[in-house]
């Protein structure tokens, strides 16, 4: 039975107050791809019920994330191979970041084409089609394939459930704080939008690649299992929001300097 009592106690030391710091930052970082997706697909709904929509999809993730972490054991029994292809061992999570790959490339290219094609999302027939209920649905099957990562962080920094549940939560309210605002400013920004949907194109890619090597790795021995780092696609994510940043202030600039003309 798990001693909650000596995770209360390691919780409340300076080694704890740092895990939960550290896990918390590593949570919100790990949780830009969610909340990028949860902006882009909530503006399928009226504007009204947008933020109600972000608000009741991640307080339902935020429980599904909680629970997977109070079932760690379970989670860790997905590695497993559950059925083998050749000689390939397929697991569950296998599965998982398949199936959520294959549904991150499907929305996001269904987005793009509608972007590249000219589609106003404020004329289209399709605004405001979708349903309250599919939105949120949407929100949190992704969010359980997105928690992967974040619970497997965590159990890497900490294996205090008290910590990694604080830290999850933590990310989460800020998520909800913070998605408004996030949500406009990337419907504002049409440049800003083309960069987050070209980067979940490449999350969802990087989600199909680390079942491929899920397989992979069960072909070999741990000391040669292989990992693919995300870190290069929110690097890649941060230079173009930055050259998309001088571009605004540069068309700011320009503006400007017509109107001034201009009068």
């Amino acid at each position: 039975m798990h001693d909650y009592g000596q995770d209360l106690h390691q919780f409340l030391s300076l080694q704890g107050v740092i895990n939960l710091i550290t896990l918390s930052v590593l949570e919100i970082v790990l949780g830009i791809d969610n909340i990028i997706f949860i902006s882009i697909i909530a503006d399928r709904l009226p504007r009204v019920s947008q933020q109600k929509a972000r608000r009741i999809g991640l307080v339902l993730a935020l429980v599904v994330r909680c629970c997977l972490l109070f079932s760690i054991n379970w989670i860790t029994s997905l590695i497993e191979p559950l059925f083998h292809l050749g000689i390939y061992g397929v697991s569950g999570r296998a599965i998982i970041l398949f199936g959520g790959g294959v549904f991150l490339l499907y929305k996001t290219w269904k987005e793009i084409m509608e972007k590249v094609k000219g589609i106003d999302p404020e004329l289209s027939s399709k605004k405001g089609s979708a349903t309250f209920q599919s939105v949120v649905i949407q929100i949190v099957l992704i969010d359980i394939v997105f928690s992967f990562d974040s619970i497997l962080t965590a159990v890497a920094i900490s294996n205090n459930i008290i910590t990694m549940v604080s830290a999850v939560i933590i990310s989460m309210i800020l998520m909800i704080l913070f998605s408004g605002y996030v949500a406009d400013f990337i419907n504002r920004n049409p440049g800003i939008k083309m960069i987050a949907l070209t980067f979940l194109l490449a999350i969802g890619g990087i989600l199909l690649a680390e079942a491929i090597v899920d397989a992979y790795n069960t072909t070999v021995s741990e000391e040669f299992h292989k990992e693919i780092n995300k870190n290069y696609a929110y690097v890649a994510l941060a230079f173009a929001m930055v050259i998309e940043g001088f571009n605004m202030w540069e068309n700011k600039i320009k503006r400007k300097k017509d109107f001034d003309q201009e009068n």
